[in-house]
Parts: C-alpha cells; sequence; structure tokens
C-alpha cells in the first residue's frame, strides 16, 4: 500500500506535469543524415542516443546508426562535426571535460576518442581497438575495453566508462591516465543492496551520471535497476527496480518498481535522477528524497507522438536523455528519429 504522504507527492508532480509540453527539437522522423546546413527540425537523423548541452550552448548529440556526432547551435541550425572523417563505429554517448574538449563513447571500435577544444584534432584516449579486459593499473591507451557504452567525469576530473561488454565500471585518473576497474568483476551477475562496490557483480552497466555530492548513479541494461554507487563509502544501494522486466511503480516507492531495459540517465539540477526507460518506451524520474518514481514521458507504447501532453506521447525506445539547468527534459528518441523537449513548471 503506498503511504498518504507518497500519494501526496506522486499528485504533485502529477499536477505540476498538467502544464507540461512535449516539442520536436531535431528530425522529421524519418531515418537519414541530411539537413546539414539548415534547421534541424527539418533534417533527418538516424537513432539519436546520448544528448548533452556543449559549453558553446549547442546541443551535441550521438547519431549512432549514421556513426556521427551532430550539433544543433543555439540559432537551430544543424551541422555534422565529426565521425565521417574520423571513422566512428555506433557512438553511444558524449561528453565535455573541464576544458571543453570532446569525448565519444566509440563503442564498436572498443575505444574512447578525445576531440581537442582548440584544435580539434581527434586522438584515442582510452583503449587499442581490439576487444578485451587488460590494463589496469597501465596506462589508458594501453588498456582493452569491451564496448565502452558510456562515459562521464567524476568532480574530481577522473573519466568513469561504463565497459558493459565487461561488465565493469572503470576509471581513468585525470592527472596519470591509469586505468582502473572500481565496480563490476569483469562477468554479470546480481548486485545485492549494501553490498561492497568492489568484488560485486554488475549486470549490463549501461549509463552513468554524478551528482553534487560525488554518487555514481548507473542504470544497468540487463540488470533492469537505477544504483547508486556512494564511492566515499565502496556501497552500493539499490535505487530503483526489483530485477524484473517490467512497467509498474509509478507514483510509488521506486524499489517496488519495474523497468525494462533503461539505457540512459541524467541527474538533474534538483537531484532527480532521469531514466530513459527504453523498452518501457518512456523516460522516468527517481526522487531520491521520497524514494518515488515517476512518468515523465510516453504511454508505454511504442510510437511517435504526437506533440503537447508528454504523457500522451509515445516514443520509441529512447536512449538519450539530459536535463537543462531550468529542468528541461531533453529525450533521444531514438526510433523515432527525433530529439524532443519535454518543459514543465515543477512542484515546489
Amino acid at each position: 500500500m503506498n503511504s498518504p504522504a507518497l500519494l501526496l507527492a506522486a499528485t504533485l508532480f502529477a499536477l505540476s506535469l498538467g502544464a507540461a509540453s512535449l516539442s520536436n527539437v531535431a528530425g522529421t522522423g524519418n531515418a537519414g543524415s541530411d539537413g546539414d546546413g539548415g534547421p534541424a527540425i527539418r533534417a533527418t537523423l538516424d537513432n539519436p542516443f546520448g544528448v548533452v548541452r556543449g559549453p558553446d550552448r549547442a546541443l551535441w548529440f550521438a547519431d549512432y546508426a549514421a556513426h556521427v556526432v551532430r550539433r544543433i547551435a543555439p540559432d537551430g541550425t544543424i551541422a555534422t562535426v565529426f565521425g565521417r572523417e574520423a571513422g566512428l563505429e555506433h557512438p553511444h554517448e558524449i561528453r565535455f571535460d573541464r576544458d571543453g574538449s570532446l569525448f565519444i563513447a566509440d563503442t564498436d571500435h572498443h575505444v574512447v576518442r578525445r576531440v581537442d577544444a582548440r584544435t580539434r584534432a581527434v586522438t584515442t584516449f582510452a583503449g587499442t581497438g581490439k576487444p578485451g579486459y587488460s590494463g589496469d593499473g597501465g596506462p589508458a591507451g594501453q588498456a582493452q575495453f569491451r564496448m565502452p557504452i558510456s562515459i562521464q567525469f567524476a568532480p574530481s576530473g577522473d573519466l568513469y566508462i561504463a565497459d558493459i561488454g565487461n561488465h565493469a565500471i572503470r576509471r581513468v585518473d585525470a592527472k596519470s591516465l591509469i586505468v582502473a576497474t572500481v565496480a563490476g568483476i569483469g562477468t554479470a551477475g546480481p548486485t545485492p543492496d549494501g553490498s561492497p562496490i568492489r568484488g560485486t557483480a554488475l549486470n549490463g552497466p549501461r549509463s552513468l551520471d554524478f551528482d553534487a555530492e560525488g554518487n555514481l548513479w548507473l542504470v544497468t541494461r540487463e540488470g533492469n535497476q537505477l544504483l547508486r554507487l556512494d564511492l566515499a563509502k565502496g556501497v552500493v544501494h539499490i535505487a530503483a527496480g526489483t530485477g524484473r522486466k517490467g512497467l509498474a511503480g509509478d507514483g510509488g516507492p521506486a524499489r517496488e518498481a519495474s523497468l525494462n531495459g533503461p539505457k540512459g540517465i541524467a541527474v538533474g539540477p534538483d537531484g532527480g535522477v532521469y531514466l530513459a526507460d527504453t523498452e518501457n518506451h518512456v523516460v522516468r524520474r527517481f526522487d531520491p528524497r521520497r524514494g518515488t518514481i515517476e512518468r515523465v514521458a510516453g504511454t508505454g507504447e511504442r510510437g511517435d507522438g504526437p506533440v503537447g501532453n508528454p504523457l500522451s506521447a509515445r516514443l520509441s525506445r529512447p536512449h538519450g536523455v539530459f536535463v537543462e539547468a531550468d529542468g528541461s527534459v531533453l529525450i533521444g528518441d531514438s526510433e523515432s528519429h527525433r530529439i524532443r523537449v519535454v518543459t514543465a513548471p515543477r512542484a515546489k
């Protein structure tokens, strides 16, 4: 049974979404890679995945099936920035470091690329290009990864990598560029609540982000859960998901909810954790203060829109999610071949 307090919180959140609006930012709904130099809304995209706001205030995203990184300028025009010459292979996520250099999870090449902020030179930052699991304790460029799929910088500046093919989280030290495994044991397995981070298995670590306190948040694709890794104490906590596939639990305790193949995550400025619950075709929000989960967009039925009420709009296997400073939620709605945005005032 949900407590009155939880039901009230759910009602307030639903009311706050009552004025929400979902609109399209980029893409026509058709798969392709055309439209550079023109309005992003009239361009074709091909499975947009990771979406981020760059230091230049442009919107950047990994156009997964086109094997490129594209940029939407503040005036709404789109351009392909990297990939065609650099030879990316199914890039999943992109991030920027403190200096404005771009990092790309070049997943099927088993490496992480770096694009220098000043020269735009593309180099391999981590990985040899040969799939494997080796190199801990040595230079990142000599280590082997197996499908590095998600990347994010910690407050320390270290780069964390979801090495999904090895069911591990690995870290590249910002100063020494030495690689270490910080979570996972190299093979898939359950992650019990309260277990030590080191020596405990992960099951498909798919996407990660950090909160303001330095906690590492992680969604597991095959584990169907949201995890919080308290790096300071060395303990992992289950935040959401029973581990069973499904779409249930909105408005109630997140630990009792079911997820289905989540593949994107973003910590918002309010501390809320947003999930691209991919195989459920929805975006959801976990409230760390209340321990509850809510629907942000999607009906649970696969489809393409319409624009308007986000809870009445169908999504199609969303992979990317990013939360703006004003609380707007950007969605890489992958198989609708669009980038969408949900804007709404939040309950205080």
